[in-house]
Formats: structure tokens, sequence, C-alpha cells
């Protein structure tokens, strides 16, 4: 039985990396090179959701692919939800630089002599099938780190919590970081959010 053919409206290779493995065998999962499709998507919105609707209509229009698209961000309680829809950029909102370590230096910058640590990770999934629209979330919570920890992941892994392995909760806490790729994926944000997707489509035979 040939498999459906999806694109995933990332070039981002942590990213499809993550989707391909949670999918498995079940889709041919593409990434916009795969399709020929090198420009830069547009992300204008000011929520997770308007820029995945935003990624994924883009490609649909005109790629002519059944698509979905996602956005990420870590939301911060006491920073009132920053870095959130700017989290890939937040060294340098305003523009379009893309640097994790830069960006981890600023957020931990900005929790000095925070108590409050906790946070969220939240995932939103857009994906548009036989001319519907679709919408999938995934969160999962946890802390911030003082420092970072482990080299595994992207992002904000090295000082990101999950819920049940942070310093108060386990005798030997661990970040995103610190963490297999399936371990990872059975419990984060994107994995959450792609496992509703894939029980939609499988659903939907």
């Amino acid at each position: 039985m040939e498999k459906k053919v999806l694109v995933f409206a990332t070039n981002n290779a942590h990213k499809l990396q993550e989707v391909r493995q949670i999918l498995g065998e079940r889709f041919e999962v593409r990434s916009l090179k795969e399709i020929d499709c090198h420009e830069e998507l547009p992300e204008t919105h000011d929520t997770l959701e308007g820029n995945a609707l935003e990624k994924a209509q883009y490609v649909r229009e005109h790629y002519g692919y059944d698509c979905f698209a996602d956005d990420t961000g870590l939301e911060v309680d006491a920073l009132n939800g920053e870095p959130g829809v700017y989290s890939a950029r937040y060294a340098s909102i305003g523009g379009t630089d893309h640097n994790s370590e830069a960006n981890m230096q600023k957020l931990l910058a900005n929790m000095q002599g925070k108590e409050n640590r906790q946070a969220q990770f939240r995932t939103a999934i857009v994906l548009i099938y036989n001319g519907e629209t679709y919408r999938f979330e995934g969160k999962v919570r946890g802390t911030i780190a003082t420092e970072k920890h482990g080299d595994e992941g992207f992002g904000y892994d090295p000082i990101f919590y999950p819920e049940g392995f942070s310093p108060a909760e386990n005798s030997m806490p661990r970040t995103f970081a610190e963490m297999s790729a399936e371990e990872k994926n059975g419990m984060s944000h994107r994995g959450r959010a792609v496992e509703k997707l894939a029980k939609f489509l499988q659903d939907k035979g």
C-alpha cells in the first residue's frame, strides 16, 4: 500500500527527524527542500497558531501538497509568557537571526533573581488535508534551569527540565538535552502534538 505523502513545512533537520521518528513508517514526510521549496516561509503573526496556519497555507497554495506546519514557543511564567512566539529569535527580536546559544543566554539573564522558574513548551500544528484545516496542540510543563545541562536536542533543551525531572522532583534531574531522542519524543510538546496529528490521520485512513 502506497504511503500517504505529507509535507512538513520545515527545513529544520532536528524537527524533521523528531517528526519522522514519531510518525515512523506510517507516512512519507517530505521537507520543504524535498519539494524544491527554498524560499523563507512567511511568519507574520503574533501567535503560534497564526504562524503555523500561514506556513501551511503557503505550501498548499504554491506547491499543491497536503501539508502541516508547526510553531513552537517556550512560555515562561515569570516573564509573562516570553519568549513565546519569538522563541527562535529571542536574542534578535525584530530580526530573523536564529541563534540558540544567544537565545538561551538572554533567557538565563532575564531569569536571574526569579524564584518562580516554571514554564511550558507549547507546539501548535496546523494541517491542511483534502481541503480542510485542522489544529493540534501539545504542551509540557517544566522549569528553567540556572545553567545549561546536556548536549542532545536543540533550542532551549539544555535549560528546560520537564515535569518529573527537575531538581526538586528527582534525585537525578535531567533536562531535555540529557535525554535520548526516543525518551524526549515520548513526553515532548512536539511529540504530543504530532501523536494527535498521527491519530487523526490514521482515523481518516
